[in-house]
């Protein structure tokens, strides 16, 4: 079976808590968790709350998601 397309969405982060997670707004009005992908680490990529984010989600779990890119 192929693998499943991440959902994109795109939110605000509302919040930030330990270890690169947090609680992130969508445009539909959802809150969910999430944290920061491997090269957002890797190059040191700051995210602040207030700031829009375009994050992936799986299909199965609708309440977790990897934030992918941060909007200047």
């Amino acid at each position: 079976m192929p693998k499943q397309e991440p959902l994109v969405q795109e939110g605000t982060v509302i919040e930030a808590f330990p270890n690169a997670i947090f609680k992130v707004k969508l445009s539909s009005g959802m809150l969910i968790t999430a944290h920061i992908s491997g090269k957002m680490r890797k190059f040191y990529i700051k995210i602040f709350p207030g700031d829009k984010v375009k994050l992936e989600m799986s299909p199965y779990d609708l309440t977790k998601g990897r934030i992918t890119y941060r909007y200047k």
